[in-house]
């Protein structure tokens, strides 16, 4: 198939998990002969100029088509639209719209005549750092998303009853993915910042508002350790959250803010962590979350459905922003390393055995296709196979 994606940020780029999905299911499409397109916004690295990459046309058989915009609240409109008017234009069998921002172009793609597969990775709208106008819009896109699209895609079983309730509409599950990491020792996080194995508590995603960050400051604050907290990420253009963060870590050395960080340094983090804390108000389904249990990690996590669906009884969780709640968790998790050592021991073969790139982008081919099916329906014909195959 020809086949397009409008509504991520950049690839190759670590700006954020749309990113990271748009560059994984490219590349699988590609490797299996498809002719694949993503329109890339111009401009900068959203944690800063210095992070920029340089301006593709190809990338790993990937076509890449650079949309120019501006900065502020019209990037998102402004980029999809001529994303959108490009695409009309080149005769693709699928256009792939991601996230609810881009996705407020789709009666603009349907008027072209275009088949339309929107993928919801998050309620947008109700995100923290969002108010007035652009709340308003996030809504019409996940609006158009729901009711104009040919399909509408969502990641977790409480986005589709949010979706199907609200627009009257039957959206498909679908789902991240992960592959089998590669350990590493600290040496890059031991020379930065005196990081060794299991001396630490690990969050790591972009610094905004949902994540909830202050809530796991003031808690870990009120924990007995000598183990550290590290804050690893880059806050986006509006720094006053993370000035807030610093604000409430301020007198605790035990705090360690990274900023922005990729490469084996991320790996490193993830590696030898002893908790991986994940305390998000709002997630769709967080790779960071997929990633830390890839890599053997003991998840600490707040109940949001879209963390708790992922996890079932693999991690231990905290009711969302109750941080008496995880204080309590945090320091018996912390005075009880059986307890870690079980999560930990359970967590990688759970997590890769259930969420795999290959078998997303199995669903997505055959949604873009017109075979409308679902992610565990997928995942459940793979496991049949399998056993077929195993029995012989």
């Amino acid at each position: 198939m020809k086949i397009a994606i409008i509504g991520h940020k950049r690839i190759p780029s670590n700006e954020g998990g749309i990113e990271k999905g748009v560059e994984q299911h490219a590349v699988r499409m590609v490797q299996r002969g498809n002719d694949v397109t993503v329109y890339n916004r111009g401009g900068h690295n959203v944690f800063g100029k210095e992070f920029d990459g340089k301006k593709l046309k190809k990338y790993k058989g990937i076509n890449i088509v650079t949309v120019p915009t501006v900065k502020g609240a019209a990037c998102v409109p402004i980029y999809s639209f001529l994303a959108t008017i490009h695409a009309a234009f080149s005769r693709y069998d699928c256009v792939s719209f991601r996230a609810s921002g881009s996705c407020a172009m789709i009666p603009l793609a349907k008027l072209f005549g275009l088949r339309v597969v929107a993928s919801l990775h998050g309620i947008d709208s109700q995100r923290d750092k969002w108010g007035g106008f652009a709340s308003k819009y996030l809504e019409f896109g996940e609006r158009m998303a729901a009711t104009k699209a040919d399909v509408c895609l969502v990641l977790s079983k409480n986005m589709k009853e949010y979706i199907d309730t609200k627009y009257g509409v039957n959206s498909i599950l679908f789902a991240n993915g992960i592959d089998k990491p590669k350990s590493h020792a600290p040496e890059i996080i031991k020379e930065k910042y005196g990081l060794e194995k299991n001396e630490y508590i690990l969050s790591l995603g972009r610094i905004v508002p949902e994540k909830g960050l202050q809530y796991l400051i003031k808690a870990f604050r009120e924990c007995s350790s000598d183990r550290k907290l590290v804050i690893a990420g880059g806050s986006e253009s509006n720094k006053d959250y993370y000035n807030q963060l610093l604000a409430l870590a301020e007198g605790d050395e035990r705090i360690i803010f990274t900023g922005y960080v990729y490469g084996q340094e991320v790996q490193e983090l993830y590696s030898n962590a002893y908790i991986f804390a994940l305390p998000s108000n709002l997630e769709g389904m967080a790779n960071a979350l997929l990633e830390a249990m890839s890599y053997g990690n003991c998840c600490l996590i707040s109940d949001i459905p879209e963390n708790t669906e992922v996890v079932h009884d693999k991690a231990l969780s905290f009711e969302k922003g109750n941080e008496t709640d995880l204080q309590k968790k945090l320091q018996m998790l912390l005075d009880d390393e059986n307890l870690v050592r079980k999560y930990k021991k359970e967590a990688a073969p759970y997590i890769l055995d259930r969420y795999n790139w290959d078998i997303v982008v199995d669903q997505m081919l055959r949604v873009y296709a017109g075979d409308v099916v679902d992610y565990n329906t997928v995942l459940q014909e793979r496991e049949s196979r399998n056993g077929v195959i195993q029995s012989k």
